[in-house]
Order: structure tokens, then C-alpha cells, then sequence
């Protein structure tokens, strides 16, 4: 029967060793890419469209967005008394309708937020369509890395 030679006892050191250096590149590695991505996200925020699809739920206007973790996410403080003056026009809009949002003005936007102050985690922002104002939960932050100076929004019926 062959009998190998003992392994010197370096190599007990060594592989642990090199394991924690490959554990240690893929944890660097993988910060890098989460930083690149997160520029990346914040600059695409800043030209990007947002659509969701209010609706009623006991009388509250509310949203659903899965891809940024909200579920019946309300409305309140004034919001709730824009989007209804918003929608005025939209026939069923309490079934639904598409809010379509950005941080820039785009074509056929009809209403601009105008920022006012922070409150409780959220954004108080003027209308002057409706002259008042409503304020956004910490939601907002889901949508844009600070709260934008201006809102711009276009409401139209769902198809």
C-alpha cells in the first residue's frame, strides 16, 4: 500500500487564507457594482417617468407598486383632496386610473408640486392649480433618492 507524504502544515494555513482573500474580492467586487448601480439609479431617477395606478380602498386613495415593495400605500394630508380634484374628469377613476410623475416636466403633464418643506419623513408640497397643500409620505424616497424640488404629473383614464 502507498502512503503519501503529510502535507506540510503551512497548507493548513494557506487554504483557509485564500478563501477569506476570494470572500473578501467577491464582497469588494460586489460593493463596487451596488455603488455603480446606485449612481446609475439616482441619475436615471432624475430624467425618469413614474407610473402607478391609483385607486379607492375604504374610501382612501392608495397604490400598489410591487417593484419598489408598496401595497395599498394611502394618500392623506391634502394629497388625497388634490388627486380627487385631479380626477374630477376621469370617468371610474375610483377603479383605477394612471398617474404618471416626474421630477422634470415632460409632455402633457398637467399639474406641478412645488416642495415646501420636510415633516415627518415625508415632503409637503404647494399646488397652485388647487392652491394647497398635501403632503407625501417616505414613500417618495421609493420613487427618488431626496425629495424633488418640483413634481410634475399627468393623470389620465386607465384603458
Amino acid at each position: 500500500m502507498r502512503r503519501f507524504a503529510p502535507l506540510p502544515r503551512f497548507i493548513f494555513l494557506l487554504i483557509p487564507a485564500l478563501a477569506l482573500l476570494t470572500i473578501s474580492a467577491l464582497v469588494i467586487a460586489n460593493a463596487r457594482r451596488h455603488d455603480d448601480f446606485s449612481k446609475k439609479h439616482e441619475a436615471m431617477n432624475a430624467n425618469s417617468l413614474f407610473i402607478i395606478v391609483p385607486y379607492k380602498y375604504h374610501g382612501a386613495w392608495v397604490f400598489d407598486d410591487p417593484t419598489v415593495g408598496l401595497e395599498r400605500e394611502p394618500f392623506v394630508a391634502g394629497i388625497d383632496v388634490m388627486i380627487d380634484k385631479l380626477v374630477a374628469n376621469i370617468p371610474n377613476a375610483e377603479h383605477g386610473f394612471r398617474a404618471i410623475f416626474s421630477a422634470s416636466a415632460f409632455p402633457g403633464a398637467t399639474t406641478k408640486l412645488e416642495f415646501r418643506r420636510g415633516d415627518s419623513g415625508g415632503s409637503w408640497y404647494y399646488s397652485d392649480q388647487f392652491k394647497m397643500e398635501g403632503w407625501l409620505c417616505p414613500a417618495l424616497f421609493r420613487y427618488f433618492p431626496s425629495a424633488p424640488k418640483e413634481i410634475y404629473v399627468k393623470a389620465e383614464p386607465t384603458r
